[in-house]
């Protein structure tokens, strides 16, 4: 994955045509870019990015944000119920109680580097025999 300006996109490699591609993957808009070297795609992304801005600008136009902080999900009713549920129990309002959620499910950003995840020993496991029928 490639990061500018908080735009980000996906890459591949062409083995027939011999180049790299890649397209932006967090926006509607499409703003595609290829190389022949990792630094030619890493230059034409941030130009992409770029031209897309300043096409946007020139149109009198906001650009898309990648990010714009907010989404929807999309729950069943039962799913919709037990969320409510959950941040009640937790004492929290549903917004508040998803952000956390959320931002625990996705990691805290610090992926690849070292964290301590306890200070605790692993304890073993107790198994226990089974007959079968």
């Amino acid at each position: 994955m490639m990061e500018h300006k908080g735009y980000l996109a996906h890459t591949e490699f062409d083995d027939e045509g011999n180049v790299f591609h890649g397209e932006v993957v967090n926006v509607r808009d499409v703003i595609t870019f290829q190389g022949k070297t990792v630094e030619e795609l890493r230059r034409a992304f941030q130009d992409s990015v770029e031209d897309y801005l300043t096409f946007c600008a020139d149109r009198g136009e906001e650009p898309e944000r990648p990010f714009a902080g907010r989404f929807t999900v999309r729950l069943s009713p039962e799913q919709h119920r037990r969320v409510v549920l959950a941040a009640e129990k937790a004492g929290k309002g549903i917004e508040k109680w998803m952000t956390k959620v959320v931002t625990q499910a996705a990691g805290s950003g610090t992926e690849g580097k070292s964290r301590k995840l306890s200070s605790q020993p692993l304890q073993p496991m107790r198994q226990t025999a089974r007959r079968s029928s």
